[in-house]
This record gives C-alpha cells, sequence and structure tokens, in this order.
C-alpha cells in the first residue's frame, strides 16, 4: 500500500495530534511548543502513522458520534463553547475517540497538551507535569491540559498526587478508563471532576469512518476501492471502535493489493479480522456488563437474549465455571420452588463443565439456559433467607423452647429438656400443634410462598400446615400483613 510521499502545508492542523497545539477555533496560529521544528517531525510521524492515528479529527465537527456529548445543547459542548472546560474523566470502551476528544479540548482552549499513561508513569512525573503546568501560568503562557489514559490503573498514592493540581486549577485533568471510574477512581478525584460516558459507535457511524478515510487523498487511503459489501461487513464486525475499524481497514487495503488488487473486498475485510470482534474483557467493567445482563435475560425469561449473552460470554474466552456458577445461584435466588428442578439442571451444567470442559460443555450451558429461562419464576426462597436474617439479628437474645431442647440425659430431663415434645410422625397428618420458635420471634412469618408453577402445590401445604400449629395466615407476594 503506498501513501502520499508529502502532506500538504495546510495539513499541519493535525499538528493538534502531537505536543504541538493550536487555537484552531478561533483561526490564531499560537504556538504551544516554541520548538519551530516540531511541525515538521509531527509530519514525518504522522506519514508513517497508522490510519486510525492519520484520520483522527481535528476539530470537534469532524468527530462521529457521541452526539450526546456534543450536541449544541450537552453540557460537554457548552463547558468547550464557554472555553472553561473543568476537569473530567472520559469512561467508555475502546475506540470510542476518549483520546481525540482531550487533544481536542486542548486545541479548543488554546492549551498545551500533556500526556501520560497510567500503565508507565509515577508520582514523579505527575509532579514534573503540575510543576510545568504552574510555571506555564506564572509566565501568561496559558493553561495545560494533562490527559491521563487509563486512569483507573493508577494506584491511590498517584491519584492523590493529582488533587492540587486539580483543585487550585493548574491543569485541567481529562482522564480516560474503560472501568467504571466510580469503583476504580479515589472518592476525592470523582468529586473534582466531572464523568462523562463515551458510547461506542454505531455500525452507520463506523461506516461514515472508513468512507471518510477511504475517499480522503491525504491522510487516508487515498481513494482505494471499497465495496460496500466490505465496508457493511467491517462496519458491522469491530464492536463500535473506530479505532479497530480503522486499522483493520488498512490491513484489509494491504491484503487486496497483496494480491494484485486495487479495490477491498468483503473477503479481505474477514482475512484482516480473522473473526468476528467481541467487545468483552474479562477483567474489565464490560465483563460485569455482561454477565448482568446475562442473569436479567435469564431472570426476565427471555430464552433469546440469554442465549446471546451466554455465547458473547464463551465466545471471548470467559470462564465456563463463572457463567455456570452464576446459573446456579439464580436456580434457587430467581426460580426457588417454582420449580424444584431448576437447582439439579445448573448443577449438572455445572458438573458437565467441570467432567467435559469446552467446547462440548457449551451444549449443556445452552441446555441449562433454556430450561433456566422459560422455567416459572419466584424469588420466595431470597426473601425467606433475607427476612430469617434479619429476624435472627433482631432477636440475639433468643432460646431455644424447652422442650426442643435436646433431653438425652436424666441431668437434661431434670431441667424440662425435652419434655412436652410431640413426635411429628405420630399424627395422621404429619404435624402436630406445637411452637418450634422462641416466643421472641415467633409473630413472624418468613416464608411467603408464590403462585407460579410447582410453588401452588407447596403454598397449599405450607397453608395446612399453618392451620395445625395455630399459626397466622401467610401472606403472598405484594399483600399487605
Amino acid at each position: 500500500m503506498s501513501f502520499p510521499a508529502a502532506l500538504p502545508s495546510r495539513f499541519a492542523v493535525a499538528a493538534v495530534h502531537s505536543g504541538v497545539v493550536r487555537q484552531i477555533a478561533s483561526g490564531k496560529e499560537r504556538m504551544a511548543d516554541p520548538d519551530l521544528f516540531s511541525e515538521q517531525r509531527h509530519e514525518r510521524r504522522l506519514r508513517s502513522a497508522p490510519l486510525a492515528t492519520r484520520m483522527r479529527p481535528v476539530t470537534l465537527d469532524e468527530v462521529v458520534g457521541q452526539r450526546h456529548l456534543l450536541a449544541a445543547d450537552a453540557a460537554f459542548r457548552a463547558m468547550l463553547s464557554a472555553r472553561r472546560p473543568s476537569s473530567m474523566i472520559l469512561w467508555g470502551p475502546p475506540g470510542t475517540g476518549k483520546t481525540t476528544l482531550a487533544r481536542l479540548i486542548a486545541a479548543e482552549i488554546g492549551a498545551r497538551f500533556e500526556q501520560l499513561s497510567a500503565t508507565s508513569a509515577g508520582v514523579k512525573d505527575v509532579r514534573a507535569v503540575l510543576a510545568a503546568a504552574a510555571r506555564r501560568i506564572d509566565e501568561e503562557r496559558g493553561r495545560t491540559v494533562l490527559f491521563l489514559d487509563e486512569i483507573h490503573r493508577f494506584t491511590k498514592a498517584q491519584q492523590d498526587a493529582l488533587l492540587p493540581g486539580v483543585e487550585d486549577g493548574v491543569v485541567v485533568l481529562v482522564g480516560a478508563t474503560t472501568e467504571n471510574p466510580f469503583f476504580e477512581v479515589n472518592a476525592p478525584l470523582i468529586s473534582r471532576a466531572t464523568v462523562f460516558r463515551t458510547e461506542a459507535l454505531s455500525p452507520e457511524d463506523v461506516a461514515v469512518l472508513l468512507r471518510r478515510a477511504i475517499d480522503d487523498p491525504m491522510r487516508g487511503l487515498g481513494g482505494i476501492g471499497v465495496t460496500d459489501e466490505a465496508i457493511e461487513v467491517l462496519a458491522g464486525r469491530v464492536g463500535g471502535d473506530a479505532r479497530m475499524a480503522l486499522n483493520a481497514l488498512e490491513a484489509a487495503a494491504a491484503v487486496a493489493e497483496g494480491s494484485g488488487r486495487d479495490r477491498v473486498e468483503a473477503p479481505d475485510v474477514v482475512e484482516a479480522l480473522q473473526r468476528r470482534v467481541i467487545r468483552y474483557d474479562k477483567a474489565g467493567d464490560r465483563h460485569y456488563d455482561v454477565i448482568s445482563a446475562f442473569i436479567k435475560s435469564l431472570r426476565g425469561s427471555d430464552v433469546d437474549a440469554a442465549l446471546y449473552w451466554l455465547h458473547t460470554m464463551l465466545e471471548a474466552g470467559e470462564d465456563p465455571k463463572f457463567v455456570a456458577r452464576r446459573m446456579v445461584i439464580l436456580a434457587s435466588e430467581d426460580i426457588g420452588l417454582a420449580d424444584h428442578r431448576a437447582l439439579s439442571v445448573a448443577l449438572d451444567a455445572f458438573r458437565t463443565v467441570e467432567i467435559v470442559g469446552l467446547p462440548e460443555a457449551a451444549y449443556a450451558l445452552t441446555h441449562a439456559v433454556i430450561y433456566l429461562a422459560a422455567a416459572p419464576k419466584s424469588n420466595s426462597v431470597a426473601r425467606a433467607m433475607h427476612a430469617a436474617k434479619r429476624l435472627v439479628a433482631d432477636t440475639p437474645g433468643a432460646s431455644v423452647p424447652p422442650h426442643l431442647r435436646s433431653g438425652a440425659t436424666e441431668g437434661d430431663r431434670a431441667f424440662g429438656h425435652g419434655v412436652g415434645y410431640r413426635y411429628a410422625h405420630d399424627s395422621p397428618e404429619g404435624v402436630v400443634a406445637q411452637v418450634h420458635l422462641p416466643d421472641e420471634a415467633a409473630a413472624e412469618s418468613l416464608y411467603e410462598p408464590g403462585d407460579r408453577g410447582d410453588e401452588r402445590e407447596i403454598a397449599g401445604r405450607v397453608a395446612a400446615a399453618d392451620r395445625i400449629l395455630g399459626r397466622p395466615g401467610r401472606k403472598r407476594p405484594g399483600e399487605a400483613r
């Protein structure tokens, strides 16, 4: 694949992608870096950069997607229009433009752009940037935007080192993370920043970027032919990741060129991608989002959705035992006695994973997912468990009624232990009228049966026993006591 030998001078506006920042919005050319050769160095580097880097937007109007941030009435856009951006954390999946937005913030306010990565920077690096930013303010050379990539990887001490500069406004901090910042970023830092979500691009948005790269003779592929089918396949298989889409397009163009063709076709895209890219990180926020969607789909009796999320996890390499364990929990928590076989089905699937392993165990997991999703639902087991825990906590001094205590010895019986106990099997019904709870807890009904599936029959048996035991009638879910 060939690229332009030299970039036109007007392309120098892309200096926003390096340490050189221009005040593009106002048309002024105020250089944030006094190095006269920095622009030439940037252009040389850009010529050899990946397509995704060359096509990075240089103005807000070039950004595709993120309409919730860039609409005229959006808080993010209003902050930039006022030229007074506060420190912020950009939270979203890879390839959604977090780095680009940070660079454009610096360009919009004519600030110097400094970038650190939490995977390699330390407290010393942070303090050096803060000191340099303070000098720039003292010398009236403008503000500094500090972009901290993967901020969630910073330790507490490293994050604390940022606080003085953020609190005093020495820098505008833009932190980027794929993880939930409310879990991964220290509360003091979160309280001093605004959190903005970036969303995965739609296939339509990705297609716009691909066509732009195809047609751009300077930054892009210079008009190489690409079929509509190839664009559609690529846009649909990158999970909304713009960077991945552009890099895959560049690889597909190389595949086509290597085959002696001047047009990219769908098979070239498939070859470049090798397989559909699944947006999933077993250690990241997406991991928790997908397992949450899986459980909620099972609970909601949506068989197709539950199967979709199951195989999203399996195709991405999730531990099948993790999935099976969550199904075992759901069988009692959300199905319970409405279908007493559900727990056995889930346990059988777990044992199959242990014995057989993937890929064959996927059949048993699919079997269990269909069964659990289709089963009648009841959360009476979970409600009874939590009610019992609360009652135990509220009655710490409760004593076992004397007739229920062990009367194994003459001494025990002399104190009344076991005296008056009635053997349930002596009754035709198998239930006898006697108290089994301590006095402090006797008024409580912990199990509230549902009326779905098998639990209708169980509720009838419990009600019959209650009548013999002399216990008050139990309420059904939603009924007042």
